[in-house]
């Protein structure tokens, strides 16, 4: 039997608030963490590093003795602000790590000594044997299901793949919305979930009122993948301004994604302007809407806090 994600952490119960671009903050993390589950953060959603450095002291101060505190770093390098996130991470002794679009490699030699976990985004067993050898503590499977950047593979498929071929503790992400999701995908032999979307419309959010709304007014059958918005496919909700500029990239994006001396400069400008889409979006009133959520917004019923998201959730299970 592999390690449950309880233990690993020390929490209540075996879920990770996770970490959403624009939409987690501080709040949120500390309601979590004290219903007893555990919360990401991403690093980038923080401007500077002194913001970053408080969010994490409020969190950490206001969250003594309960729940489980973590940051997703993005380790490719679209991210050139990565290594001082990091070295923010272990300055303030923060329990795990997800990594995310690149090699975790660097991340788990910096954290190893510090008794900090690193979690590893994988879509694939390839890759999730390559972050088992580099020494990942568990792997983050993201499934087909999941929102924001998903995978290929539904969960039915990929967490026992992964837990028979990999001896490290496997926490599906993505397709869990309510207690019979989490019965479901713990059952697969899942040590724990990794559950972002239902909490987006939570009174905690910060994102605007017409961001939460849409995902109480929208299901499953609303979410599309577009590959516009960050270079890699991206789920989103099919609004009409998304099916007016449409999910792919036209034929120019196509070939200067592929040229050999651009790639890297293209795959940064389209993720920058995506993210700056995506940004105006979560926090204004514009027409422009691009909401990124999963599937699992058909469970959000209405706008509720996050300690009765979570009671929902695992129904003292």
């Amino acid at each position: 039997m592999k390690q449950s994600l309880k233990d690993i952490l020390g929490i209540k119960y075996p879920v990770i608030m996770a970490p959403m671009f624009l939409v987690t903050n501080a709040r949120m993390m500390i309601e979590a963490c004290n219903a007893g589950i555990a919360a990401a953060v991403p690093a980038l959603n923080y401007r500077t590093d002194e913001e970053f450095r408080a969010a994490l002291d409020e969190v950490r101060e206001k969250t003594e003795g309960s729940g489980s505190i973590g940051v997703n770093l993005i380790v490719n390098k679209s991210n050139p602000k990565m290594p001082g996130q990091l070295q923010t991470c272990l300055d303030k002794k923060i329990d795990f790590i997800i990594t995310s679009l690149g090699s975790p490699e660097s991340v788990i030699k910096a954290c190893k000594p510090h008794g900090i976990k690193v979690f590893c985004d994988v879509t694939d067993l390839k890759y999730a044997k390559k972050v088992e050898s580099l020494g990942a503590d568990a792997l983050i499977a993201v499934n087909s299901r999941a929102g924001g950047h998903a995978g290929n593979i539904p969960p039915e498929e990929l967490i026992p793949l992964l837990n028979e071929n990999c001896t490290i503790p496997v926490i599906s992400a993505g397709g869990v919305g309510n207690k019979e999701d989490l019965d479901r995908i713990l059952g697969l032999g899942a040590a724990g979930v990794s559950v972002g979307s239902i909490f987006i419309a939570s009174e905690e959010s910060g994102v605007s009122e017409d961001y939460k709304k849409a995902c109480v007014d929208y299901g499953k059958d609303d979410i599309v993948m577009s590959t516009k918005i960050s270079g890699t496919p991206c789920t989103v909700i099919n609004t009409p301004y998304v099916q007016k500029i449409g999910t792919k990239q036209n034929w120019f994006e196509k070939l200067l994604s592929k040229s050999k001396r651009l790639k890297k400069w293209v795959k940064m400008l389209t993720f920058a302007r995506g993210m700056k889409k995506l940004e105006n979006a979560a926090f204004s009133a514009t027409y422009k809407t691009v909401w990124c959520a999963g599937p699992t917004i058909e469970n959000t019923d209405k706008i509720k806090p996050v300690k009765e998201i979570v009671k929902d959730l695992v129904r003292d299970e």
